[in-house]
């Protein structure tokens, strides 16, 4: 199976990007459209998941979008990639815990590169460095068509996570490939799209 993947290396706006995401969605249910691998940024917007809370919004002037997606209120901004997804496991596993293991698995494949040691953690979804959150998961099923996906900080301003207490945890407890490495990395989005369209396609 062929996974299009596509690029943006301008800032897309959340909403734009939900309405092309649903578009592709319900085409791959009616078997009109291909599946979907997508690298971009977003500028600074905070998103409610279906888990989420009021109590967890801090800074009760900021915008909130809600969303479809699994987990609780997260930010998105410049300098963190999001990696979004449309996958038809009708033609793969049904196997959701699998399609989780497979990206977690790619975001640390995809850290080590950079000789960031991180782990999963069952208990608390995402990906995790020395007990700081450096990415987040959070995956919609419908008819056994997958899609939303990951986000990992890479050099995102993470001061911005103060306004809210995100996917429910110290809002101290969130790093960054920058603030772990203390310098720039090269060839983010290629070794992202290498690693995530293999581990995709062996799925």
């Amino acid at each position: 199976m062929s996974i299009e993947f596509k690029i943006s290396n301008q800032l897309i706006p959340y909403k734009k990007a939900m309405k092309f995401l649903d578009i592709r969605v319900e085409n791959v249910k009616n078997h009109k459209g291909r599946e979907l691998l997508w690298i971009l940024e977003h500028p600074t917007t905070y998103t409610a998941g279906i888990r989420s809370k009021n109590a967890e919004i801090l800074a009760k002037r900021i915008k909130i979008i809600s969303t479809n997606r699994g987990g609780k209120i997260t930010l998105h901004g410049p300098g963190q990639k999001i990696i979004y997804f449309v996958l038809d496991l009708n033609k793969r596993k049904k196997d959701i815990r699998n399609l989780i293991n497979v990206i977690e698995k790619s975001i640390i494949q995809f850290l080590s590169i950079y000789e960031i040691n991180s782990n999963a953690d069952r208990k608390n979804i995402g990906i995790w460095v020395n007990k700081k959150k450096i990415a987040a998961i959070g995956v919609k099923i419908s008819k056994w068509v997958a899609f939303h996906g990951c986000s990992i900080n890479i050099r995102n301003d993470l001061n911005m996570y103060l306004k809210i207490i995100p996917c429910g945890l110290n809002n101290k407890k969130i790093t960054s490939v920058y603030v772990e490495k203390k310098r720039n990395i090269k060839k983010v989005n290629y070794n992202l799209k290498n690693i995530f369209l293999k581990n995709l396609n062996n799925i």
